[in-house]
Order: C-alpha cells, then sequence, then structure tokens
C-alpha cells in the first residue's frame, strides 16, 4: 500500500500544509524531548527542591499528557 501527499508550493495553504507535514517529526521530538524533560525532572528531584517546584513540574507533565491524549496523539506510535 502506498500513499502520496500532494502540495501544490505556489498555494499558500498548500506550502502551509506541506511545511506542517515535513516538520512533524521535529514536532514529536519537541514532545517526546519535553516529556522526558519533565520526567527526569520530577525522577530524580534532589531532596532540596522545594514541594512547588515539584508538583508545578509534575503538573505541567500531567497537563502535557491530557493535551496529547485529548489530541489522540501517541508519540510511541508516531516515533515507533
Amino acid at each position: 500500500m502506498k500513499a502520496i501527499l500532494e502540495f501544490d508550493l505556489n498555494e499558500q495553504e498548500d506550502a502551509i500544509a506541506h511545511k506542517r507535514a515535513v516538520k512533524a517529526l521535529d514536532l514529536c521530538l519537541v514532545l517526546w524531548e519535553m516529556d522526558q524533560y519533565l520526567r527526569s525532572q520530577t525522577k530524580y528531584a534532589p531532596d532540596s527542591m522545594p514541594e512547588d517546584v515539584y508538583v508545578a513540574l509534575q503538573t505541567a507533565r500531567d497537563k502535557l499528557y491530557e493535551i496529547k491524549s485529548e489530541h489522540n496523539i501517541s508519540l510511541d506510535e508516531l516515533l515507533g
């Protein structure tokens, strides 16, 4: 099975859609790296980290998961 995406780069809307398609992997990697950063900051949090900072980091990670879920985004699926 094959899939072919075709864009008319002379049309502004198509040019933007093309850019989105080309940059999709980069966007997935950004989300994955941010998730890993937040994970490492909470998993390996030093004892000296203030509780409110820890809670803020965990809340940010939870929100990232919530937003990905709302948009049916699975980085495991997309990054293989």
